[in-house]
C-alpha cells in the first residue's frame, strides 16, 4: 500500500475538520483548508465530495458553509478512510479481503511471498484501525497547545478540553514520535 497525494490530502483535511472542532469551529470552508495546510483547492473540493460520499464529512452550501465530520471522530478509523480512498491495503491481491484476486503462483497455498504478504496486510490494517481520526487530532492539538500557537482557522478562544482525554501512551505513534505524546 503507498499512500497517494489524494489519500494524505483527505486525511489532513479530516484532521483540520477534526482541529476545528477541538478550537470551537464546527465547520470550516475549503478555502480555510486549503489555506492551512497547503492543499490545491479545486483538488481538495474533488476529495471533499468523495470523504461526502463515503459518509465522513457533511457539507453546507451557501455564505456560511462549510464541511463538517458527519460523526464523531473517535468512531472513524484510519483504516476507513484509507480504504475509501485508497482501496485494498493490500500490497497484492491475493492478500486482499476485500479485493482477492488469485495470484499466478502455482501453489498459493503454500507460497511464502503470499504469506508475507498477508502479515504486510494484517500489520497494516492493524495499526490504522487501531487509530481513530480522533487520536490523530487529540496528537496535534495538544502539539499546538505545547507550542502556544494555533492553527489559520482557528477563531475566537482557544480551548483545550479535549487535550487530556484519551492519552496515547502505546503503539506505534508512540514509539516513533516519542514528542507528540504530551
Amino acid at each position: 500500500m503507498k499512500l497517494s497525494r489524494k489519500g494524505e490530502y483527505a486525511l489532513r483535511a479530516l484532521i483540520c475538520l477534526g482541529l476545528g472542532e477541538a478550537f470551537g469551529r464546527k465547520q470550516l470552508r475549503v478555502a480555510e483548508i486549503s489555506s492551512s495546510d497547503n492543499i490545491p483547492e479545486k483538488f481538495l473540493e474533488q476529495i471533499m465530495n468523495d470523504l461526502r460520499d463515503g459518509g465522513f464529512v457533511e457539507g453546507q452550501r451557501g455564505r456560511n458553509g462549510g464541511y463538517r465530520l458527519s460523526r464523531p471522530a473517535e468512531q472513524i478509523s484510519l483504516g476507513q478512510i484509507i480504504r475509501h480512498i485508497e482501496g485494498p491495503l493490500a500490497p497484492v491481491a491475493c492478500a486482499s479481503h476485500t479485493a482477492y484476486e488469485r495470484c499466478s503462483c502455482p501453489d498459493e497455498a503454500n507460497c511464502g511471498l503470499r504469506m508475507l504478504m498477508l502479515d504486510v496486510r494484517n500489520a497494516i490494517s492493524d495499526i490504522l484501525d487501531r487509530h481513530t481520526l480522533s487520536s490523530v487530532v487529540q496528537v496535534a492539538h495538544r502539539k499546538y497547545q505545547a507550542s502556544g500557537r494555533r492553527p489559520a482557522f482557528a477563531g475566537g478562544e482557544e480551548t483545550f478540553e479535549n487535550a487530556g482525554k484519551g492519552r496515547l501512551t502505546d503503539g506505534l505513534l508512540a514509539n516513533l514520535l516519542p514528542d507528540y505524546f504530551i
